[in-house]
């Protein structure tokens, strides 16, 4: 087995902002394993917030052609290997984990939803994110996206309530709000209240990560669900969260890729939570991967290709919003032709 890396960068139509900050170019890597005449692929989209880079995460890549090199993708535990080497850098292992299920469907000839006993037929449709900016330049992207009936706005300033009223203004999609951590419980509470008049769908991660009990204030006390991202990371979170949400959003790069993803989504129903599964910025090879598990839940964010001013890979397609799962091989991505 070879393995080999190189970073990949992209770059997105406007500035992609949140209540942290934001940027138009995202340093992400791309991965390929090589196999008995086969290529696997795999996409790492590491986020500061959760302490990675594309230093780090070509730097864990480093470590782990050193400790799986040789190994059989086929019939070795090629992932559990690389987890005992690299500790928590959840975007290497999710690129390490989707390559593998990527080479591994190649060589069966069978779709990674097929081989995991997932029908594609019941994929639900993504929303599309609306990231911060001036309200003018938030209006002009909500009619960009007027093809697609979901939107997640992001939220977490002073003008959360103006904001709102403006998008609402120019559509009458399904509106879900995504805090980013920005609010403290009591101000969550004020806020959301404000905003259940605009008929938003629910909140997600409206306090800090650590604040399980401000989510639980939270949710007890306003008539839209909360969904919970940055709370829960990996499947060992979830426990905490029941009772606090009523739901939680997974990501591969969050929790290590499509393997943990699908012990996330167990976990989670498995308390009576709802399940929305997302991305951060990426191309359409990681996201692909994601979508894979898309008809497991009930909710979906997977728009990084939507929101790219160029995808270098092709995979998952969308119909309106609807996912349609490719039908080829492994995870079905391809890249483009320059």
């Amino acid at each position: 087995m070879k393995l080999t890396f190189e970073p990949l960068n992209l770059e997105t139509k406007h500035l992609f902002a949140i209540s942290r900050g934001g940027s138009k170019v995202f340093k992400n890597v791309l991965l390929r394993i090589e196999s008995d005449g086969l290529v696997g692929l795999g996409e790492a989209g590491p986020s500061s917030f959760h302490g990675e880079n594309q230093r780090t995460v070509l730097a864990a890549l480093e470590t782990i052609c050193e400790r799986v090199s040789g190994m059989n993708p086929f019939s070795d535990p090629v992932c559990e290997e690389a987890k005992k080497a690299i500790g928590k850098n959840f975007a290497a292992k999710a690129a390490l984990d989707m390559a593998v299920h990527d080479i591994k469907g190649r060589k069966a000839g069978v779709p990674v939803w097929f081989s995991l006993g997932i029908s594609r037929e019941t994929a639900p449709t993504t929303s599309v994110t609306i990231g911060l900016d001036e309200i003018d330049a938030m209006r002009k992207k909500v009619k960009e996206a007027s093809s697609y009936p979901i939107l997640k706005v992001k939220l977490g300033t002073d003008k959360d309530v103006e904001i709102l009223r403006a998008m609402r203004e120019e559509t009458d999609a399904v509106i879900r709000v995504d805090a980013n951590c920005a609010w403290s419980a009591k101000e969550a509470v004020r806020k959301i209240k404000a905003l259940e008049s605009f008929g938003i769908e629910f909140v997600e991660q409206p306090v800090p990560p650590n604040d399980i009990e401000g989510l639980r204030f939270v949710r007890e006390r306003v008539d839209v669900p909360i969904i919970a991202d940055e709370s829960a990371g990996t499947p060992e979170d979830i426990p905490k969260l029941v009772g606090a949400v009523d739901g939680i959003n997974i990501k591969l790069q969050k929790c290590g890729g499509i393997t943990e993803a699908l012990k996330m989504i167990h976990t989670a129903r498995s308390f009576g939570l709802s399940v929305m599964i997302g991305c951060m910025i990426e191309s359409s090879l990681s996201v692909t991967a994601a979508a894979h598990l898309s008809p497991l839940v009930d909710y979906a964010d997977l728009d990084g290709p939507i929101l790219l001013k160029t995808d270098p890979f092709k995979g998952v397609l969308f119909e309106k919003g609807r996912i349609v799962l490719p039908s080829s091989a492994g995870l079905g991505v391809e890249r483009r032709q320059p």
